[in-house]
Formats: C-alpha cells, structure tokens, sequence
C-alpha cells in the first residue's frame, strides 16, 4: 500500500494532480480543498488511498492525513462511492463535513451535489460515533464558549432568531475547529450550521 508520494508536480486542475518522482508520472484524483492547499507550490507530498477495481487502479491525494480519514471514513458509508466523497471533500471544508456529522445537520450535507436526504442520513448515522471521537469533551466545549469572540458570535446569532442553546453549541464547535477564527468567521460558519 501507498502511504504517500512527495515529487514535483508537473500537472495540477481542481481535480487532478500529476507528481512526477523518479521519471514516473503519478496521478492523483484530488478534492478542492487539497488543491487550494498545493496550488502555489512547486512539489508537495499528497497522503495516498488507493482504489484498486477490475477496471481501474486510481489513487486519490489528500495534504492532509486528517482530510484523508475523513475520506475513508465517508466511502464506508453504504452507497457513498470515492468520487462521491471526493465531491462532499471538494463542496466543503473537513470541518464543515465534520461539523454537519456531529451536529446531524444533514441541510449542509444535502448541498452537496449528488447527495439526498436518505444518503445524508445515513452518513450521519454511520459515521457521528467516529467523528464524535475527534470533537473534543464537553468540558472543552462549555470553556471555548466562553470566550470574548464566541461570546459576541453567539449574541449576534440570537439576534438573529437563533435558539440560545443550538448558537452556542455550534459556536463552542467551531471554536474548537478554528481557535484563531474571528467573529464575522464563526458566524458566517455557524449561519451555514444552524
């Protein structure tokens, strides 16, 4: 089993990238996220999951190790195929697929192309105990909302007709996610949740 290839690369799109290591050329089945993250670079190590079928050998690069889980973890749901999660990988952040899990949003995973509400269910159903594991206790949770910027988000969220409670679990959430997010970005990411 591949575990990574680091080379040059010599062809990217939003979709594929192309590393060359050793005179070889491989080919690598990319989201969106994982190209943002190599885009301005001129090599880069991508972590590997393979796919081997009859028809096909594919292999699919991921920048992160994290992003790669995530992926493994979506493609063990029944009916969510390499490409289906490469898709929900490339219309949303690992977090913003992570979030909508935990917090069994299935609005945010239904607008993803190709996903309906029966496939969006069943994610969250076969994945929330996995992916619980990496939110954090919910002694964190309490003492994240408790800060100055998830203070001001969550006013502003209830301001805005949003439930006290339901604002300020997805705040403390996305404070645990991204501790350096300002308060115009915990909202727009909490609008997105709730």
């Amino acid at each position: 089993m591949i575990e990574y290839i680091k080379g040059k690369i010599v062809e990217l799109t939003p979709a594929t990238a192309i590393l060359e290591v050793g005179n070889i050329g491989y080919l690598l089945q990319i989201s969106i996220n994982s190209y943002t993250a190599i885009s301005a670079l001129p090599e880069c190590k991508l972590y590997v999951y393979e796919a081997i079928r009859e028809d096909a050998h594919l292999l699919y690069g991921f920048s992160d190790k994290h992003e790669r889980y995530i992926f493994q973890q979506l493609i063990s749901v029944s009916g969510v195929g390499a490409n289906t999660a490469r898709v929900i990988l490339s219309s949303l952040t690992v977090k913003e697929v992570e979030s909508a899990i935990v917090t069994e949003n299935m609005h945010v995973l239904k607008s993803v192309k190709g996903i309906g509400l029966k496939t969006a269910q069943r994610i969250i159903v076969d994945l929330k105990d996995k992916i619980k594991l990496s939110a954090g206790t919910s002694s964190d949770t309490i003492q994240l909302a408790d800060s100055q910027v998830g203070e001001e988000a969550q006013a502003a969220l209830v301001m805005l007709g949003f439930m006290q409670a339901a604002s300020q679990k997805i705040v403390a959430r996305i404070l645990k996610d991204t501790p350096q997010a300002t308060v115009e970005e915990v909202i727009k990411m909490a609008l997105k949740m709730l």
